[in-house]
């Protein structure tokens, strides 16, 4: 998997620094509930993308949510923009007791992936921790209807072992996540790519602890 992280710069040709993703295929059924693989990632070097985090809470916790470093903080102000279209972020923290309010922004805020789930740490008492790990790059991930976990593990300007290791933690994650209920090979494929490049497929066999 070192060579795949040195390729996928050598074959990408954007002028722009453009991201490194990292497709699985699993053989699993994502249909059945007992075969869902979701997980969250702590990725070493992070993604190398300013993450842009709306913490909707009681006035409270505001404070702690600023000097987490959140972008934008508030509550009815935030929800009645977004009732009106606005989604400029790539993640929302909350707490449960606002969860009521939150809840009815599903509509909009579910197709753009950014409703807010207790299971990936986005619902939250302690919100100052979870503005804080997003920052320094944690990461959730689901496998889709096909089978497939598609993230982004880092940007092309990062060094080859700092894809390595974001891309090896991602793996060795989804590995813990394996379900009993799915049977045969768990990693169908592994492919690497940045934005516009070609795939570049990785040896199973040759990843460390999956």
């Amino acid at each position: 998997m070192q060579e795949a992280a040195a390729l996928v710069k050598d074959v990408t040709t954007t002028k722009f620094d453009a991201s490194v993703d990292i497709d699985v295929r699993l053989g699993v059924d994502p249909r059945k509930a007992n075969q869902m693989v979701r997980g969250i990632a702590t990725l070493p070097h992070g993604t190398g993308k300013t993450v842009r985090v709306l913490v909707l809470c009681t006035p409270d916790k505001e404070e702690e949510a600023k000097a987490a470093g959140a972008d934008y903080v508030g509550l009815d102000d935030y929800i009645s923009k977004i009732e009106g279209g606005w989604t400029d972020i790539d993640i929302i923290i909350t707490m449960p007791s606002v969860m009521a309010k939150v809840g009815k922004l599903g509509r909009i805020l579910g197709p753009r992936n950014l409703m807010p789930n207790p299971k990936t740490g986005t619902v939250t008492t302690d919100i100052g921790k979870a503005v804080a790990d997003v920052k320094a790059g944690k990461i959730d991930f689901k496998v889709d209807k096909t089978g497939i976990i598609h993230t982004s593990i880092g940007k092309v300007s990062f060094p080859p072992e700092k894809i390595y290791e974001n891309a090896l933690e991602v793996l060795q994650t989804i590995s813990k996540l394996k379900p009993s209920a799915a049977k045969g090979t768990y990693f169908k494929s592994i492919y690497l790519s940045s934005t516009m490049s070609p795939g570049i497929q990785v040896e199973t066999k040759s990843v460390a602890g999956i």
